[in-house]
């Protein structure tokens, strides 16, 4: 069960899911960035597979290359920025693993939600 999706950052690959998880590889091409934005009903594990990039969760910036994980928390306001070589990483989701649940607060594609 792969299911695979472009996007104007990137692509990603959903590798596996079931209650209450997800899994999916995500790629940034360079120089791209994913939207501000924040989950109400999940957790998210990152780890960084290939290239490099910046984390950013609620104030904080994080440097990550191959092989650094973070953890962002339900509510906490994140997005990946990629590197001049792009990033790849893996996202664990936990939780109500639903695209519904994504609340865009910026974006540089126009899908900003109007919502709090």
């Amino acid at each position: 069960m792969r299911k695979f999706e472009f996007r104007p950052w990137g692509w990603f690959i959903t590798l596996d899911e079931g209650k209450g998880y997800k899994v999916k590889k995500i790629y940034l091409k360079p120089n791209t960035k994913l939207s501000l934005q924040y989950h109400n009903h999940r957790d998210e594990h990152w780890t960084v597979v290939e290239g490099s990039g910046s984390a950013v969760v609620n104030k904080d910036t994080f440097d990550m290359k191959g092989g650094d994980d973070l953890f962002i928390g339900k509510t906490s306001v994140h997005r990946m920025i990629s590197g001049s070589d792009g990033v790849t990483f893996i996202e664990v989701q936990r939780g109500k693993c639903d695209e519904k649940d994504i609340v865009r607060l910026e974006d540089d594609y126009g899908r900003v939600d109007k919502r709090p």
